[in-house]
């Protein structure tokens, strides 16, 4: 593992949940509502689509084996189908990631004063993206609603044209807008599909620990580990004074 970022890291590219905000606070009482919805209110369905998302109804948590903890609705959007009884997976998509983004505004929790963070990353002459596995209009709403968007230059969601993480895809995008290679790019996010997506497209990994892996799983795959984001001004800083 590197003791310092390279000096000419010219933008941060985020990922959204367990990064700027509490994967379980948003996501527990959004899944519920969710789950309720496409349910009708029948707790045969909720059941069979809490089972099949590895979700717990009564602690409105995720085991650690959900599909949802990284994937997007590209990876689990037939399991939940399954689960409902319903053939028209695209119908269903859509519904979801609609819910999604309703729903989520009400839990929406964030992570060490994302506004702070961005303002700080910004006066350090950063460029600033967001990449999710949601869908890009969830992502705007919550980025409106975190009073990040102001310093946000560039959003990818799942369904954006630039396929979803570990695939590379996202990063390789936010360096062509920002015409740069990859590796001038600091990758920051919670999960292995993040650091994956890094690696593969050349660019810095950055782990955080404030989404539902550990250090253990996320170290062996991060070039840094920090506790949050509220660390990354401090980690960069280096990087920006050198440029």
């Amino acid at each position: 593992m590197p003791s310092a970022p390279p000096a000419d890291i010219v933008g941060v590219l985020f990922d959204k949940d367990g990064t700027l905000i509490d994967f379980h606070l948003t996501w527990g009482p959004t899944v519920h509502a969710m789950i309720t919805t496409l349910a009708a209110g029948d707790p045969g369905l909720m059941a069979a689509q809490a089972e099949a998302l590895h979700f717990s109804l009564a602690d409105r948590r995720f085991h650690a084996t959900s599909p949802l903890v990284a994937g997007s609705t590209a990876d689990y959007g037939r399991r939940w189908a399954d689960a409902l009884g319903r053939d028209d997976l695209d119908v269903l998509k859509a519904e979801i990631d609609a819910l999604s983004a309703s729903e989520s505004l009400k839990a929406l929790t964030p992570i060490a004063e994302p506004q702070v963070v961005f303002a700080a990353l910004r006066a350090m002459g950063l460029r600033i993206g967001v990449a999710t596995n949601d869908s890009e209009r969830s992502a705007r709403r919550q980025i409106e609603a975190l009073g990040i968007a102001p310093h946000v230059d560039f959003v990818a969601g799942y369904d954006s044209g630039h396929g979803g993480k570990p695939d590379p895809g996202m990063v390789l995008a936010f360096a062509r807008w920002l015409g740069a290679p990859a590796s001038r790019i600091a990758m920051v996010g919670d999960s292995l599909h993040d650091l994956a997506a890094a690696r593969a497209a050349g660019a810095v990994a950055v782990a955080v620990l404030s989404g539902p892996a550990d250090r253990a799983a996320l170290e062996p795959h991060a070039d840094f580990v920090i506790a949050h984001i509220g660390d990354l001004p401090d980690l960069l800083s280096g990087a920006a004074q050198t440029r």
